[in-house]
């Protein structure tokens, strides 16, 4: 297989090796909550931030390994057999969210097993243009504490949590201090949102990455929080912020609420890495098929088409 961060899509070698991961597990394919699409203006401007080892990087050496045009990416994608994924989009300023899910609409409706994704950001507005998402069918948020910089916590966003908890929209938020610290990030604030909001349906990403079991807690006390994967478990993070060995058995207790996710196409490694990490955790292929399609089609009520014998 070709080496990590080579900028190139997935050969032929590592799609097969994708696709026998999950055709092993008896499944019909891979349902994953966090890939990133948004306008190509847009994501260059991600990537050269990537390139540029800025600090929200930690000033880490992050070559992006599917750097390649929107179809490439998409036709990357499906050979893999992930038969559903997101738009995480975000905005790092105010009067951005409109227009990213505007773009959004257009993306869903012309990438059909892409689940329509949305954002937002606090700002006067943000409930209207909100509503307006989940009108349109919006069927995930994308929250990025970090990159915005924002509380979410703000009194800007209570009444759109509570908005997003009655619609079960879930919302996708990077609030967890890695690869580098913000001044928003870690799990006070978002304990704040919950204690108000105790239904939304938060997938916190990442794991929580670094302070993973503060995460767990939260999970373990309200049961509408769900965490994806989103490079933890990888040689890539283990060597930035190790997930506590102490702290496996409570994934496996919290096996219906953990969600694959990737961060394609901005990963400095192969796809097929993450998924190999999953299996190193030894939880067993019951939770491998919950974690990586089982949970996510539960989630947004996914047709369940035969699985595989």
């Amino acid at each position: 297989m070709r080496g990590s961060g080579s900028g190139t899509d997935g050969t032929g070698e590592e799609i097969l090796a994708v696709r026998r991961f999950w055709e092993r597990l008896g499944l019909p394919g891979l349902v994953d909550v966090h890939t990133h699409f948004m306008p190509e203006r847009v994501l260059r401007k991600v990537w050269d931030y990537f390139d540029g080892l800025g600090p929200l990087t930690g000033g880490l050496e992050w070559p992006i390994t599917y750097r390649s045009d929107e179809d490439q990416r998409l036709a990357t994608i499906r050979e893999f057999g992930v038969r559903a994924f997101t738009a995480m989009l975000y905005p790092h300023k105010a009067g951005m969210a409109r227009w990213l899910n505007s773009w959004a609409v257009d993306f869903a409706r012309r990438t059909p097993d892409c689940l329509h994704t949305a954002t937002l950001f606090p700002e006067p507005g943000v409930e209207a243009y909100v509503l307006e998402a989940v009108e349109q069918g919006a069927r995930v948020f994308k929250a990025h504490v970090q990159v915005g910089a924002y509380d979410p916590a703000d009194e800007l966003l209570d009444p759109v949590w509570g908005l997003l908890a009655e619609a079960g929209v879930p919302v996708v938020m990077h609030c967890g201090s890695g690869p580098a610290p913000g001044k928003h990030t870690g799990p006070g604030p978002v304990a704040q949102v919950l204690a108000r909001h105790p239904r939304l349906r938060l997938v916190v990403a990442h794991l929580g990455m670094p302070e993973y079991e503060d995460f767990l807690d939260l999970a373990e006390r309200y049961g509408e929080v769900r965490l994806d994967t989103t490079m933890a478990f990888t040689d890539f993070s283990e060597r930035l912020a190790p997930f506590p060995r102490g702290a496996r058995p409570r994934l496996a207790g919290l096996g219906d609420r953990i969600l694959l996710g990737t961060d394609f196409p901005n990963i400095p490694y192969r796809y097929v890495d993450q998924l190999y990490a999953l299996e190193r955790l030894g939880l067993g292929d019951d939770w491998l098929r919950s974690v990586c399609h089982g949970n996510g089609a539960r989630l947004f009520g996914l047709a369940q088409p035969q699985e595989l014998s």
